[in-house]
């Protein structure tokens, strides 16, 4: 494959690396045309060392201006913070939920203030699971409540709230995690519901997303028996071009979770999880962690290109919602 067409395959990938400066793996990665980085509590610090950490990120573009690096976080409230020092958390989104879609929205504007101002393009939240499992180990305070009506008043109204303000909001995990009794962090859940309650319960949510134009929805390694037997969402084509895209009519950018999940990692080598991933519909690959991996399924999807697997057509839906969402939404650094 030429250059060209493998940064081409490229930008469907976001990474994540360590410490508060771009190191020598990420610098590579940008130099072979990787677009998206994602930012955890290691890279954070105080809010202006956020800011230049943001800003050297993006500088890291040959062309930060015109070819800007888009830089993600999961800032979601309660459990999952990752800035701090000089930040506004927002509170459990159980609690908002509580206090309904009013309250959601002085947290969606305040996130956009907050991040915002370092320079974040795209928060991966909200949650838009509805938590009706007691037993759940990874949703519970992070989903805003038991009831679909609930989560969709709510969610939608955070996401029009930083939307609105410049700041792109992520809605997941499609198409719904909030009935596992497993962290897909650690294990492969599966659910086997009927459709009729999955429409009932988990979709919900979705669809206010979408009505409210959110400009990304990340998957779930999560296995719905009734909708793709034995195939966790995220690599599942009924689920994001059938379901997802089909039925409810979304054609923004869908996110995948991290492909180092142990619930994808523990039985798909990364490469070939990142294929059917793209296969499936997801436009954009999360390889958060191990340089090693981020350069296989950099590697993968450039063979799969070569050999007739994914075709240059696929390649061009994904980069058309990346380069909106990218229009829409992301900021060049500020000047240093």
């Amino acid at each position: 494959m030429d250059q060209s067409a493998r940064s081409r395959v490229a930008r469907l990938l976001c990474v994540g690396f360590p410490g508060a400066e771009p190191d020598a793996d990420l610098a590579g990665l940008v130099a072979d045309g990787v677009r998206s980085v994602i930012l955890f509590a290691r890279n954070a610090g105080p809010k202006s060392q956020v800011a230049e950490t943001i800003a050297a990120v993006k500088r890291l573009s040959p062309d930060p201006a015109g070819d800007p690096i888009m830089v993600c976080v999961d800032q979601e409230g309660g459990g999952t913070v990752r800035f701090t020092e000089g930040f506004e958390p927002p509170p459990p989104m159980r609690d908002v939920g509580a206090a309904g879609p009013d309250a959601a929205a002085v947290v969606g504007r305040g996130l956009a203030m907050d991040l915002l101002s370092v320079g974040i393009d795209l928060d991966l939240a909200p949650v838009m699971d509805v938590d009706s499992n007691p037993a759940n180990p990874v949703i519970g305070p992070r989903s805003f409540g038991t009831e679909p009506g609930i989560v969709s008043a709510c969610g939608a109204a955070m996401i029009d709230a930083m939307q609105s303000r410049g700041l792109a909001a992520c809605a997941k995990h499609f198409p719904g995690h909030g009935d596992t009794d497993l962290d897909s962090h650690h294990d492969l859940p599966v659910l086997r519901h009927e459709m009729d309650r999955i429409r009932e319960i988990e979709l919900p949510p979705f669809a206010a997303a979408i009505r409210a134009d959110v400009a990304a929805i990340m998957t779930t390694h999560v296995v719905f028996e009734a909708i793709d037997p034995g195939v966790p969402a995220t690599m599942s084509r009924a689920a994001i071009e059938g379901l997802l895209r089909g039925e409810l009519g979304y054609d923004g950018v869908v996110i995948s979770d991290d492909l180092e999940m142990a619930a994808i990692a523990e039985s798909t080598e990364v490469g070939e999880a990142a294929i059917r991933s793209v296969e499936a519909g997801v436009d954009l690959l999360l390889c958060c962690h191990r340089p090693e991996r981020q350069r296989r399924v950099l590697d993968a999807l450039a063979d799969a290109v070569t050999e007739g697997r994914l075709t240059e057509a696929r390649i061009d839906e994904s980069i058309r919602r990346l380069d909106r969402l990218s229009s829409a939404y992301v900021k060049p650094p500020e000047p240093s």
